[in-house]
C-alpha cells in the first residue's frame, strides 16, 4: 500500500466519518419529525450545485444506469435509512448497516464469479459482532418494519456501491456525483410532500444545520466517496463505512456527555481492526523485506 492508496484511504474514510455527525444535527438541531424533508434538503441542493458546476450531461446510453445509481445510493438508501432510524434504536440499525462489506462480497461473487477472500469475509463478520458489542443495548426494541428498512437499505447500498464501481461512466467525478444527489433527490422530494408535515419557520441553527448537512454531509461527503470507490475496491471502500458509527459515538461522547463503557470501547477497537485486516486483505500492498523495512525505519 504505497503512499498515494494511503492517501486515498484515509482521504475515502473522511465520507464516513463525517456521515457520522449526521445523527448529532438531526436530533439536536433539526425540527423533528420530518425524515424525509430532511434527506430531501440534505441531497437535492447539493446535486445541484455540483450539476450546474460541472456542466455535465449524462449521455443518452447512460441515463438508464444513473437512475439505478441515483436510486440505490440515494434515494432508496436515504429514505429507508430515516425509517429505520425512527423505528430503531440507533445501534440495531448501525449493526445491520455493517452488513455491507458482506453484502458488497455477495455481489460481486454472483455477478463476478469471484469468491471473497477468507481473510476479507471473517475481517468483515467480526466488524458486525464488534458494531453490535458497541451500540446494542440489551432493551433495544426489535421493531420489524424498522428492521426490513435498515437492511434493505444496507442492500441497497451495498449494490450501489458495487454497480457504482462496475459501470464505467464516460461523466467526470463531479457531474456523476452531482447527478446522482439530483435524481436521487428529485426521488424524496414527492415523498417528503406526501408524507411529512409542513415545514416550520427556520431559525438560523436550523438554516446553518441544513447548509451543513447538504455542504458537507452530501455535497462533499459523497466526491470523496465515489472517488474512493474510482480508485479502490468496492469492498474496502464499504468497510470504511463501518467509521460512521464509531464517529457518531464519539461525537456523542464529545457533546452530549454520553458515557462510553468498556463494551463500547472494546466494540470500537474490533471495529476498527476489521475495516483494516479489510484494507489489507484487498488493497494491492508491495512485498517489502525485513532488511528494507529496517533501512527505511533507519532513514
Amino acid at each position: 500500500m504505497n503512499i498515494g492508496l494511503s492517501g486515498v484511504i484515509l482521504l475515502t474514510a473522511l465520507a464516513p466519518m463525517i456521515w457520522g455527525s449526521t445523527y448529532i444535527v438531526t436530533t439536536e438541531l433539526l425540527p423533528a419529525d420530518m425524515p424525509f424533508t430532511a434527506a430531501c434538503i440534505r441531497v437535492l441542493p447539493a446535486g445541484l450545485l455540483l450539476v450546474l458546476y460541472s456542466r455535465n450531461l449524462p449521455k443518452a446510453n447512460e441515463l438508464g444506469k444513473l437512475l439505478v445509481l441515483a436510486g440505490l445510493n440515494i434515494g432508496f438508501f436515504q429514505a429507508l435509512l430515516f425509517v429505520a432510524a425512527y423505528r430503531l434504536p440507533g445501534g440495531i440499525a448501525a449493526v445491520l448497516g455493517a452488513l455491507q462489506p458482506i453484502m458488497v462480497m455477495g455481489f460481486i461473487w454472483l455477478c463476478d464469479q469471484k469468491r471473497p477472500a477468507v481473510v476479507s469475509l471473517i475481517a468483515a463478520i467480526f466488524g458486525v459482532l464488534g458494531m453490535a458489542v458497541m451500540l446494542i443495548s440489551p432493551n433495544g426494541h426489535w421493531d420489524l418494519i424498522g428492521i426490513l428498512a435498515a437492511f434493505f437499505g444496507a442492500m441497497f447500498m451495498a449494490l450501489g456501491t458495487f454497480l457504482s464501481q462496475r459501470w464505467q461512466n464516460s461523466m467526470p467525478l463531479l457531474g456523476f456525483t452531482g447527478w446522482q444527489l439530483l435524481l436521487g433527490g428529485l426521488m424524496l422530494l414527492p415523498i417528503s410532500l406526501l408524507l411529512d408535515p409542513p415545514m416550520p419557520e427556520l431559525g438560523i441553527s436550523e438554516l446553518l444545520s441544513f447548509s451543513y448537512l447538504s455542504l458537507f454531509g452530501a455535497l462533499l461527503a459523497y466526491v470523496i466517496w465515489f472517488r474512493g470507490l474510482s480508485k479502490l475496491p468496492s469492498v474496502a471502500v464499504s468497510s470504511l463505512g463501518l467509521l460512521s458509527p464509531i464517529s457518531a459515538v464519539i461525537l456523542g461522547w464529545v457533546f452530549l456527555d454520553q458515557a462510553l463503557s468498556g463494551g463500547t470501547l472494546f466494540g470500537m477497537i474490533v471495529v476498527l481492526l476489521s475495516v483494516l485486516i479489510v484494507q489489507l486483505a484487498t488493497v494491492s500492498i508491495p512485498k517489502i523485506s525485513i532488511r528494507k523495512f529496517v533501512l527505511l525505519l533507519k532513514n
